[in-house]
């Protein structure tokens, strides 16, 4: 049994590392904790319950209130992961500049990230957005309609990415992406960019645009983008979405094609 004497010299600790990690336990708590034990009293999802907040609170077919008030539920009732605004706003200027007539997204979740990268495309560009779990996409499904964007704009794909991107050209009529925005599990990334090049499914000079870098962080992706010999790289630091107190970042790959080096463009 430890005696108190010991115990006490931990305290110093305990309190030197909850005081350098609050932000993460802070995160802990209301992504994990919280969400679990409302999932279990409610009955209802945590997905489910956010999109009814924003049934009851957004205005039907403008997409920035949408957002809007998805933000606002983020920061005052539940974490829900997603772009958020702050890294938002550099996909939008990003999406904004390239101005992408066909663009892919690998993880829809409940369609925040879908809807920021539509209002941003340019007149007469299509978005093919992928997500493997029913549930998310069904909830997705209902937020892109409510904020305007029918089919011809979005198109929503439900099942697992690495079937999927096989079949997009025949099935889906995307032959080629200009824009891919990836923000599905991080230890697909790899797998699943290798499978676009693979299949060439990048357009010459596309931009590919990965979140959650750093937290909760895709070394081996950033490793490949750097080394493969095919993408410039470029790192958009900000932090985590709804968490000022935790960095993350966005990754930036230009496609230059298996013939081309790719420098390392890391600020």
């Amino acid at each position: 049994m430890v005696s108190p004497a010991i115990a006490l010299a931990f305290v110093p600790l305990l309190l030197t590392l909850l005081l350098r990690y609050r932000h993460h336990v802070l995160l802990l708590y209301r992504a994990v904790v919280l969400s679990w034990l409302r999932d279990r009293l409610s009955g209802v999802s945590r997905e489910q319950r956010a999109f009814q907040y924003v049934l009851s609170h957004g205005i039907p077919g403008d997409p920035g209130h949408i957002l809007l008030t998805f933000d606002r539920w983020s920061y005052h009732c539940e974490h829900l992961s997603g772009v958020g605004p702050v890294k938002g706003r550099i996909v939008e200027r990003l999406v904004r500049e390239r101005a992408p007539r066909r663009v892919l997204e690998l993880g829809t979740y409940c369609g925040y990230g879908t809807v920021l990268l539509a209002r941003a495309l340019p007149p007469g560009a299509r978005l093919c957005t992928v997500e493997d779990n029913p549930r998310h996409a069904a909830v997705a499904s209902k937020v892109i309609r409510m904020a305007g964007f029918d089919e011809r704009t979005v198109q929503l794909i439900v099942g697992p990415s690495a079937e999927v991107i096989p079949q997009l050209r025949r099935r889906h009529r995307l032959a080629q992406a200009d824009f891919v925005f990836m923000d599905h599990w991080k230890r697909r990334y790899v797998r699943d960019l290798r499978l676009l090049e693979r299949l060439r499914l990048l357009a010459p000079g596309a931009t590919v645009l990965a979140d959650h870098v750093l937290f909760p962080g895709a070394p081996r992706f950033l490793q490949y983008a750097r080394s493969c010999g095919r993408f410039h790289t470029r790192l958009h630091r900000a932090s985590l979405e709804y968490c000022p107190g935790i960095p993350d970042g966005l990754a930036e790959l230009r496609y230059t094609g298996p013939a081309q080096h790719s420098p390392e463009l890391y600020p």
